[in-house]
């Protein structure tokens, strides 16, 4: 059965694709289908405070919940001067010894706090002991992550944190944008005003002109369930010599909230059908890590050429629940 067809604005982007002084130590101290046309286009002292005996026995792992104000109090010594960022192990300090963080401390030639020479560098071993046995808060607490964590947690937790900020969701483009989840709907409405929305969990995704040469993205929304997805479809050259097209559905929400829906994508012409079916992806993950991976459908340009017409491909999109 043929479906009906609406076009719009296409919303793609383009895109052709002396050795250091070693440390010294520190003395330890069900709608109708709808069809989308695409077009692509082309602080302080480093001394250990009296108040280290609050986290006594405090080993690894982490917790949510209230911190205690001497808790606070002993995790603001570790405060960076420059960023407020924590000052993790390894821990150096200035001559005086004043802290701040490994990533300013690349950016520095003088101590921030007294001014003084941070060359040669000299490790705190007494505050990284202190620092093994404090449990950190996540560096998005501002926006509402209430865990604490071992320092050695820290880095890998706050880059998968729910919590962190979003990133412009479109493949491809430039956009620097970051904010809350609450508000890339708006950003994508002014900013990426060309990307067409079509209504309903079954629609039809045409992408037009899929042998323009190089990297070439298409993108549209799907709005439907009361949740906007985002339908892409990349053309990549993955490998040398042998380009391939990588579709894709991302939810803009939560990881949570994606493990709620599933969706299908299937291309269907001249007795020939290709589906991938799975869970969409949150926009927290992005693109990269799918198509990286190879958690999408994929398929060549041969393979594409035999469900196109005229250079279009047209994929259908199934967007469903999961049962409970």
């Amino acid at each position: 059965m043929s479906r009906p067809s609406s076009t719009g604005p296409s919303a793609n982007k383009p895109c052709s694709k002396q050795p250091p002084p070693q440390p010294q130590h520190a003395p330890s101290p069900a709608a109708p289908p709808a069809a989308a046309t695409i077009s692509a286009a082309g602080p302080g002292s480093s001394a250990v405070p009296a108040a280290a005996a609050v986290i006594s026995g405090a080993g690894g792992g982490g917790g949510a919940g209230p911190v205690s104000p001497q808790h606070h109090e002993l995790t603001s010594l570790f405060e960076c001067p420059v960023c407020f960022d924590y000052v993790l192990p390894p821990i150096l300090q200035c001559q005086a010894g004043h802290l701040v963080c490994n990533q300013c401390r690349q950016k520095l030639s003088c101590c921030p706090t007294c001014r003084g020479a941070l060359t040669p560098s000299i490790r705190n071993l007494a505050m990284e002991k202190v620092a093994s046995a404090v449990l950190f808060p996540c560096k998005y607490a501002t926006t509402g992550c209430s865990l604490t964590l071992h320092h050695t947690e820290k880095p890998e937790h706050e880059d998968i944190c729910e919590y962190r900020p979003y990133s412009c969701p479109c493949p491809g483009a430039s956009c620097k944008w970051q904010g809350s989840l609450e508000a890339v709907m708006s950003h994508l409405m002014h900013a990426h005003k060309s990307i067409t929305t079509l209504q309903g969990e079954d629609i039809v995704f045409l992408a037009t002109d899929i042998n323009l040469p190089g990297a070439v993205d298409w993108v549209m929304m799907q709005s439907c369930f009361g949740h906007h997805f985002m339908l892409v479809l990349e053309k990549q050259e993955k490998y040398e010599g042998h380009q391939q097209f990588f579709a894709i559905v991302l939810l803009i929400g939560t990881r949570k909230q994606a493990e709620n829906f599933a969706y299908r994508l299937e291309l269907n012409g001249n007795r020939r059908r290709l589906t991938w079916e799975a869970t969409p992806r949150s926009i927290h993950d992005g693109v990269s890590a799918a198509i990286m991976n190879s958690d999408c459908l994929v398929f060549d340009t041969a393979i594409a050429h035999l469900f196109a017409d005229n250079g279009n491909l047209g994929i259908n999109v199934t967007i469903s629940t999961c049962c409970p």
